[in-house]
């Protein structure tokens, strides 16, 4: 539950408005200010402190699952499903000596708050929000308020990222140019000079350069910059940050850690503990691969025998969510999202056929849906000096950064973003009529 909200509320909500970048944070988009963090159990903030190593280690093991299926030490479907549809150049670059053990650097789970615990719905390594909930940490603390990561967690959390580089280029593309606000305050916040945002032209990269890839890989053919960037991490003149490996912008990898077939590589890479603990928070996960099953086959607890059959489900066996893996341009925000029980039987059959269709360029992945509980939530509508009530749902991004090399590598919790939707909105995303917050640790009652 939201806490009453401080007497000063609107003194507060003003301070938040009164701290705004004259170009603000995002293009075009605005949020309700809460007049105080979102708050999270000690309890439960031990345990996203301790998910980031445990979500660096599912990075780890599905990196070697893809490198073994190339090498046949793996079944070979599992290397052909995560990369069909890419273009031949970036499976070549996937595979260059400079980036195959290559990791993300920013780890970003999506996290609903269930009535049974929580529900990290998909992975997201090329995430926005970084300079936003650096913002909101420094706003509210500056405000008195103590946030998770503190003042300043989010922004050491970034810069540490790129090691002893001397200039850091942060590419922003046109694809991304709503994030490209808080990417430029993001960047004047840190050591001067040290960070650059750069359009998806530039290519002034000298020696001794790290570079932020702010595109997605699917807009590589809209990006010049990017052969410039990737030549030069090859040639190890540039380190590049995330890497160009499209299986890390795949949400399907959450449907291999469910794979039966699997479950034994899964538990010696991730060790019984880590397993456990992700699948009691992941939901079960199907891809929407169209080839014929047996006559006597089904696909596990659906108990379907071909995807088809999803279009006859009842609206209340339709607690079910569609959308796209990866590689399109519907991967991102709430794009390519269908919730079954939300739709009528004619818009679920068409979403159901646009994922059979689509198996061969982008795979669609179906995911069990975990509600959001409701929660009491509170804005400042500062026009009227009101304090507005808010029956909320929350989903909460933490922000893990990983610094150090290889085995020795560790993951530093620099933040949580709270997002809260009213409650009869079915799938949270950052919206007008959402709050956005930080987080801190509730006060012990």
């Amino acid at each position: 539950m939201h806490p009453a909200a401080p007497a000063d509320f609107l003194e507060r909500a003003r301070h938040v408005q009164s701290q705004l970048p004259p170009g603000g944070l995002f293009a075009d988009q605005e949020w309700r200010i809460s007049p105080s963090p979102f708050p999270l159990a000690a309890s439960f903030v031990r345990e996203l402190e301790s998910l980031g190593r445990i979500l660096l280690q599912f990075y780890r093991a599905v990196n070697l699952l893809h490198r073994q299926s190339h090498a046949t030490r793996q079944p070979r479907w599992i290397a052909e499903l995560l990369d069909q549809g890419k273009p031949e150049a970036l499976l070549q670059w996937q595979s260059e000596d400079a980036f195959k053990r290559e990791l993300p650097r920013v780890i970003r789970p999506d996290i609903l708050l269930t009535e049974e615990g929580f529900a990290i719905t998909e992975l997201d390594s090329v995430p926005g929000g970084i300079g936003l909930t650096a913002w909101l940490n420094k706003t509210y603390s500056e405000g008195g308020d103590r946030v998770i990561g503190g003042t300043d967690g989010m922004l050491h959390g970034f810069e540490g990222i790129f090691g002893n580089a001397a200039t850091v280029n942060l590419v922003v593309s046109s694809e991304s140019a709503s994030y490209r606000p808080e990417m430029e305050w993001l960047a004047g916040q840190l050591t001067p000079g040290k960070f650059q945002v750069r359009d998806e032209h530039f290519q002034g990269f000298q020696p001794g350069n790290a570079v932020y890839r702010f595109f997605e890989l699917f807009d590589l053919a809209n990006i010049p910059a990017a052969e410039a960037i990737f030549e030069g991490a090859r040639s190890g003149d540039l380190t590049v940050t995330p890497p160009p490996r499209p299986i890390f912008e795949e949400k399907l990898l959450l449907a291999l850690l469910w794979n039966r077939n699997l479950r034994e590589f899964w538990r010696q890479q991730l060790g019984d503990g880590f397993l456990k603990r992700l699948l009691a928070c992941i939901p079960y996960t199907w891809v929407i691969d169209p080839a014929p099953l047996p006559p006597h086959a089904a696909y596990p607890e659906l108990n379907l025998t071909n995807w088809q059959q999803l279009k006859g489900l009842s609206q209340r066996e339709r607690d079910l969510i569609l959308k796209v893996s990866g590689y399109s341009e519907k991967a991102w925000g709430a794009r390519g999202v269908y919730l079954g029980s939300d739709l009528s039987q004619a818009d679920w059959s068409t979403a159901v056929d646009e994922a059979i269709n689509a198996f061969p360029r982008s795979p669609y992945i179906l995911q069990r849906y975990h509600k959001p509980r409701a929660v009491d939530a509170a804005w400042v509508d500062i026009e009227k000096a009101e304090l507005m009530p808010m029956k909320g749902r929350v989903r909460l991004c933490p922000y893990y950064f990983v610094h150090g090399e290889g085995d020795a590598a560790r993951t530093h919790l620099g933040g949580v973003l709270a997002t809260i939707c009213p409650a009869d909105k079915k799938i949270i995303h950052g919206m007008r009529d959402a709050i956005l917050a930080p987080c801190s640790i509730a006060a012990e009652s």
